[in-house]
């Protein structure tokens, strides 16, 4: 059963930096692809990074060149690196899996990936 826990949510300022992981267990973590959401309130749902297989990474144009994500294989956990954050970044952080092996073949969007965790809450001040 796949279980995705997330943490290192938090408040802070315009400017500061986060990390965010997902404890990831239950599958073979490095078969899949994952993937980093948020969703704000009365929005959407935005895919804004992905992570394959093969350490190929893919980013949403919102959050590119400010934050990161990466994976430690041996401790089956994924990491969103956010740096430079902005009051737009305020929103519910969830971590997912994706429905396809070994690439990101849904990129982005939430409709690929069917193992989701319970989320956590990013909110920055201006």
């Amino acid at each position: 059963q796949v279980q995705l826990v997330e943490s290192g949510g938090g408040s802070v300022q315009a400017g500061g930096a986060l990390r965010l992981s997902c404890a990831a267990s239950g599958y073979s973590f490095n078969k899949y692809c994952m993937g980093w959401f948020r969703q704000a309130p009365g929005k959407e749902r935005e895919g804004i990074a992905t992570i394959d297989s093969f350490d190929r990474t893919k980013y949403a144009d919102s959050v590119k060149d400010r934050f990161t994500i990466s994976k430690d294989v041996n401790k089956t956990t994924l990491y969103l690196q956010m740096n430079s954050l902005e009051p737009e970044d305020t929103a519910m952080y969830f971590c997912a899996r994706s429905r396809a092996i070994y690439v990101c073949t849904s990129g982005l969007e939430a409709f690929g990936y069917d193992g989701w965790g319970q989320g956590t809450q990013v909110t920055v001040s201006s």
